[in-house]
């Protein structure tokens, strides 16, 4: 915080109190492509975050400094949105939009945003930045709010976290990204030591313990930029709904691919195009691993998570087919050092980042494994990072 501190006094001068907010990055440990298709995905939040240090301003208007893009910006509150406004204005802009929407009574503040969550890599930095920007804005409106977590925040508002998940998740759409709930909801709800198994469908969640004693989450990112385009993310959620709207004439009960019961697919299977079949395939079967996932993790049983973690990535790369050679080369060097329980690709896929779970003693193997090999054979430089399941979006000061 004394950087922060420091960067916000040498960018806005003194005065008022300087309040610092958190918005953490996250995860997935399993359960890709299933929240769109009304299934469970189970997420981690990262000790990587993006950070605001603030102070609430009677003008309404919000002037950022961005330490990333070593720029500032300011937009008001009381007008459209400006013409020219920089790319990741347009983050902060939106979730101010959705919360005047709500019924918030917005103040305007000056912050420095800063943060540690890599962008373009999976692990959603612009979602930690929208909750980040949602719990300034929220704080800024009700000043007396002390450090806390940020339900105490949402309450004060008279609204949930999950509530302003939805309303976060709306304002990236508005930035123009069909995004899930799974990123802000996880941002809002993680919880130190556990993963969370959150129900896409009614955004019911559970606290699954993480045992990080005996085992690692390590992230290693591709260096390949996501690629995952619009035209191939919506010819996915077609070929699912297309697989729901045949299946249904078996059961007139299934409203998505979630309600669709692994012995009722086994049966239909051949009456849909081999395409769609392998879609759904994947979907109906990583719903499955998920919640028997959540059950390992239960159990304490890291064998089989590492098992069902490795069928994901397999089902992910054949049957989905949103893998790519580095990202399969990254799961195979992973799988190939002693100790590495699984790994697969996380996020949307073609590009991105692995994530795997490794013994403590086989982190540093893994390491050097990945940088010896993967460099040389892709001519791409991996980026590393052992991180916590920490705690959600929180005021620090």
């Amino acid at each position: 915080m004394s950087d922060l501190a420091a960067t916000y006094r040498e960018r806005f001068g003194g005065g008022g109190r300087l309040r610092v907010v958190r918005g953490p990055g996250r995860v997935n440990l399993i359960g890709e492509h299933t929240d769109y298709n009304g299934g469970y995905v189970m997420p981690i939040a990262l000790d990587m975050a993006v950070r605001l240090a603030f102070v609430p301003e009677d003008e309404p208007a919000v002037t950022l400094w961005s330490e990333q893009f070593g720029q500032g910006a300011t937009f008001s509150l009381d007008e459209p949105e400006p013409e020219q406004a920089p790319h990741w204005l347009r983050y902060p802009m939106k979730v101010a939009e959705v919360l005047a929407e709500a019924g918030v009574q917005l103040r305007g503040l000056k912050a420095v945003v800063s943060g540690d969550v890599p962008v373009g890599s999976g692990l959603s930095s612009s979602a930690a930045y929208e909750v980040a920007s949602a719990l300034a804005l929220l704080v800024a409106a009700a000043p007396d709010l002390g450090p806390g977590p940020a339900d105490a925040v949402a309450r004060a508002h008279g609204m949930t976290t999950a509530q302003l998940a939805l309303l976060c998740q709306q304002a990236e759409h508005r930035v123009g990204v069909r995004c899930g709930i799974m990123d802000q909801f996880i941002s809002l709800h993680g919880r130190a030591g556990h993963a969370v198994l959150l129900d896409c469908r009614d955004l019911s969640s559970e606290a699954v313990p993480l045992p990080t004693g005996r085992a690692k989450v390590v992230i290693i990112d591709s260096a390949v930029q996501r690629k995952l385009s619009a035209g191939a993310y919506n010819e996915r959620r077609s070929q699912c709904e297309e697989g729901v709207a045949r299946l249904r004439k078996f059961d007139d009960g299934i409203r998505d691919l979630r309600d669709v019961r692994a012995d009722l697919f086994e049966a239909h299977a051949s009456s849909l195009p081999e395409v769609v079949r392998r879609r759904c395939r994947h979907v109906v079967g990583e719903i499955a691993r998920t919640l028997e996932s959540a059950a390992a993790l239960k159990d304490g049983d890291l064998a089989r998570f590492g098992a069902l973690v490795n069928a994901s990535h397999d089902s992910l790369r054949d049957d989905y087919e949103v893998s790519g050679p580095e990202l399969d080369l990254l799961v195979e060097i992973a799988r190939g050092v002693d100790g590495v329980l699984g790994s697969r690709l996380t996020g949307a896929g073609f590009g991105g980042c692995t994530v795997t779970l490794a013994r403590p003693e086989s982190v540093e193997p893994l390491r050097r494994a990945v940088l010896a090999r993967y460099p040389k054979e892709t001519g791409l430089e991996p980026r590393i990072w052992v991180s916590e399941a920490a705690d959600g979006a929180a005021v620090e000061a």
